[in-house]
């Protein structure tokens, strides 16, 4: 559903976006992360059509964003970071005066705003002027106006940026819905754990490049230091390190939150045989788990200098 290719933008001496790819297929959800200034909107802004790439190609439903934007701008749904209201209209004026600029005629527009407003959950909020709506409220709203033509694809650049706790799970939830409503959506964001939940796809950006791409699951375990398990024990927990620490495939061992945690390469027969170790060792075993590092971890490591 989406493509991009080598895409390139410089300003100036400075390379914003240094030759990214990926793909988004449809229906999924693709969590897009990287450091301020890492490229995210910029390549947001190139996708929506409304920046030239200076190299590269990106296409929307196999439509050229550069060749042909006025189809792309039919097709997606595009929210930005920083938006503006029009403080002085109604919830459902503000709604019908973005329905209105698709040309859509007055019946369509007010099944569009009844329908609009029944999914953000503002059906009861249409007489209230937009000025007077919270943070999160505004959010929702403008969420709603990037949805007013059905686009089949949305491009949200932080939309939960600056909401509280209860606005972002209000937020996750209806973008839940959009997704079994059949929208692919790209969502750039800082908030690494709820892009976990969330999130079918991940993409991580830093300095203009594309540092892993794929499944969450996929580029978490891509990134991992190595395979870990949490290891409780019955009795004393340095006779188990001391099991532990000479095992080759055993790399580093502490204790942590009660338990021991030892980091180890190998697979599912290697933690077997790590288990298997204490048990002939005398070391009475608890709980034995593994632990996920999950998308923290592997966004530290993909943005590290380490990583070329």
């Amino acid at each position: 559903m989406i493509t991009a290719e080598n895409l390139t933008k410089v300003y100036g001496k400075r390379a914003a976006l240094d030759h990214v790819s990926f793909e988004v297929p449809e229906g999924e959800i693709f969590g897009f992360v990287g450091p301020n200034g890492a490229g995210k909107t910029t390549t947001l802004r190139i996708l929506a059509a409304l920046l030239e790439p200076t190299g590269g190609h990106a296409s929307i439903g196999g439509v050229d964003v550069a060749k042909q934007p006025d189809l792309v701008h039919s097709r997606l749904g595009y929210m930005p970071d920083f938006f503006g209201v029009y403080d002085k209209l109604t919830v459902s004026e503000y709604l019908d005066f973005y329905a209105a600029c698709y040309r859509q005629n007055k019946q369509r527009r007010t099944k569009v705003v009844a329908e609009l407003l029944e999914l953000i959950g503002l059906t009861e909020r249409r007489d209230q002027l937009v000025d007077t709506l919270s943070r999160g409220l505004k959010q929702r709203l403008c969420l709603a106006r990037a949805l007013v033509h059905d686009p089949v694809v949305l491009l949200l650049d932080e939309p939960a940026s600056g909401l509280d706790p209860r606005a972002r799970v209000d937020m996750r939830e209806i973008l839940k819905e959009l997704r079994r409503m059949g929208k692919t959506i790209v969502i750039s964001s800082h908030i690494l754990p709820e892009l976990t939940e969330l999130c079918t796809m991940i993409g991580i950006i830093d300095h203009g490049r594309m540092r892993a791409t794929g499944s969450v699951q996929e580029v978490i375990q891509h990134l991992s230091a190595g395979r870990r398990v949490r290891i409780a024990v019955v009795g004393d927990a340095e006779a188990a390190l001391e099991i532990l620490k000479p095992l080759a495939s055993v790399s580093h061992t502490e204790i942590a939150n009660g338990a021991i945690e030892a980091t180890y390469e190998g697979d599912d027969s290697t933690a077997a045989e790590i288990l298997q170790a204490l048990t002939a060792g005398g070391i009475k075993v608890s709980a034995f788990s593994q632990v996920d590092g999950g998308l923290e971890e592997a966004f530290m490591r993909a943005t590290s200098d380490e990583v070329g």
